[in-house]
């Protein structure tokens, strides 16, 4: 049966950076456990920080190419703007020591991107 095509599953670039920015989420909260805990917990904490940013950075990027040349819609743009602006303003937050808002917006920022993954 020349017919039968195994069906794959492709992985876009716009899944592929959701899923990355979700899973770097979810690895700076069992980072911050190891702040509170351990002597290199701040270290990996504020290079997870940075690998965070990137990858929000890589969303926004992954938005705009499948908008553009894609001819999709402009809502990933949009969602993944404003999640930048989150992270941006949670890298703030954590520079500043501000736990009380820094905690609470990791949980929705976390809660955000798992949603904009399970719609891919």
């Amino acid at each position: 049966m020349a017919t039968q095509a195994t069906a794959r599953r492709s992985f876009s670039f716009l899944q592929i950076a959701i899923t990355l920015q979700t899973l770097t989420i979810f690895l700076q909260a069992a980072s911050a456990g190891l702040l509170l805990t351990s002597s290199y917990g701040e270290t990996l904490h504020s290079a997870g920080a940075r690998v965070m940013y990137g990858a929000s950075m890589l969303y926004v990027l992954a938005a705009v190419l499948a908008w553009k040349p894609g001819g999709g819609s402009p809502r990933p743009v949009w969602h993944a703007s404003g999640f930048l602006v989150l992270a941006s303003v949670q890298v703030a937050l954590g520079i500043a020591h501000i736990p009380s808002v820094h905690l609470p917006l990791g949980v929705l920022m976390f809660g955000l991107s798992v949603l904009a993954l399970a719609r891919r």
